[in-house]
């Protein structure tokens, strides 16, 4: 089956790709033919395919010297969950501008007192009329600054217990005034975060994804798709450098223009380096006669190929109707461990190389990124200690401890004197 989608798309690309096209028109190609989205339904502008003929669609058109297709948010969050749980009409209307990159999205879940605690959320929407008006504030919003829609997680119901009282929208985040982005600039010298203020923002009800104050299962389905997405294994967001949407100015950029670059952000930061990468630069610098060196390498090889033979059992489960209860959960935190065991490998093999920056260093500076970078992946995506203990109440069935506020009203629990 992988050599008959290999053939296919090889023909398709021979016959299609023009660097000479705009990066929109190049997408909306891709998206007629199936190839921008393999794995998503046929019906919703995929064609169906498992995650390996995917992987080789992918590998094609790099090998073609073509523009894949538009990355982000989007594509990696929310339309996924919008194939899953939005209606026919949401789906006509927020899918093809995904998949052509028309549209670029963010998250706006993460607010400054409910992280870890994301049920625990304040930023509230109040009906008005066939509207809904929201007030609140976001944090640790990636690629909020580039957005067209956001992904919001809002408080719709204050008097029933705080997972019943969510909704889910996709709200416009062109709205001056009532959607503030202010980005966060890292200890990297990027600013990949931002913090968003809502004031009077507006969302439409038609935009409700989901169902009313059943916002907390939609966005568990977001969250279980970032974690097969971010998790060891899982391809990450990376593999173009042309972004999508309104704000970031490429879809009428010469698309052969754009083509190098494999994307940024961790996902990307750790397909790059991986451990061969660290082997050859090891062998490279001499450090490879280090045993206990050799000892870790190998120990990163053996993580990374559990990761891809996890991915494998899941497809396999998958085609049996089947599932792995906490897998995305076990390969974020996959995830974790590879990104810390990384971070220390590097300035191990370089010494006093691996604190040097810009493309002249070695690895063009990405091992310093990396280790100044790395803690945040413990973070993103859920924290390592919520996978745990997602593992040990949802999957293995421990107790969890005693608390009230899944069975208090949400305006009843008590709220921090920051937050008053």
């Amino acid at each position: 089956m992988a050599d008959d989608v290999r053939s296919e798309v090889q023909g398709w690309l021979a016959s299609h790709w023009d660097p000479d096209l705009e990066v929109g028109a190049w997408w909306e190609l891709l998206a007629d033919s199936g190839w921008a989205v393999p794995m998503w339904p046929e019906e919703w502008h995929g064609r169906g395919l498992s995650r390996d003929e995917a992987n080789t669609v992918t590998a094609e058109i790099r090998a073609a010297g073509a523009l894949g297709p538009p990355g982000g948010l989007g594509v990696l969050l929310a339309g996924p969950t919008i194939v899953a749980q939005g209606s026919d009409e949401q789906k006509r209307r927020y899918l093809r501008p995904i998949v052509t990159g028309q549209e670029a999205w963010c998250q706006l879940f993460s607010e400054p007192e409910a992280g870890s605690d994301l049920a625990g959320l304040r930023c509230a929407a109040v009906r008005d009329g066939d509207e809904w008006v929201v007030n609140g504030q976001k944090v640790w919003t990636s690629g909020g600054q580039f957005a067209d829609l956001g992904m919001l997680m809002a408080r719709t119901d204050p008097d029933v217990p705080k997972h019943r009282g969510i909704s889910y929208f996709a709200i416009d985040m062109h709205q001056p005034g009532a959607v503030e982005v202010r980005p966060l600039r890292e200890m990297t010298g990027r600013a990949m975060f931002n913090e968003v203020f809502l004031s009077d923002a507006r969302v439409p009800h038609d935009a409700l994804i989901g169902g009313l104050n059943n916002g907390w299962a939609v966005g568990n389905t977001t969250l279980m798709f970032e974690r097969a997405g971010l998790g060891a294994g899982g391809g990450g967001a990376g593999g173009t450098a042309a972004l999508p949407g309104t704000l970031a100015g490429h879809l009428h950029k010469r698309a052969g223009d754009l083509v190098k670059g494999s994307g940024s952000g961790p996902g990307s930061i750790l397909n790059g380096v991986g451990a061969k990468a660290l082997i050859d630069l090891a062998r490279g610098t001499g450090a490879s006669s280090d045993a206990t060196l050799r000892q870790d390498l190998a120990r990163l090889h053996t993580m990374q190929e559990l990761a891809r033979y996890s991915n494998l059992r899941l497809k396999a489960a998958k085609a049996a109707g089947q599932d792995v209860p906490g897998l995305a959960n076990l390969s974020k935190l996959a995830m974790s461990a590879m990104m810390r065991l990384v971070r220390d490998l590097g300035p191990r093999i370089l010494g006093p190389a691996g604190q040097l920056a810009g493309k002249d260093a070695p690895l063009g500076g990405m091992i310093t990124e990396l280790t100044l970078f790395a803690p945040a992946v413990s973070i993103y995506g859920g924290s390592d200690e919520v996978q745990h203990n997602i593992i040990g109440e949802r999957v293995l069935g421990l107790p969890s401890e005693p608390r009230t506020d899944k069975t208090l009203p949400f305006n009843q629990l008590a709220k921090s004197r920051t937050g008053d």
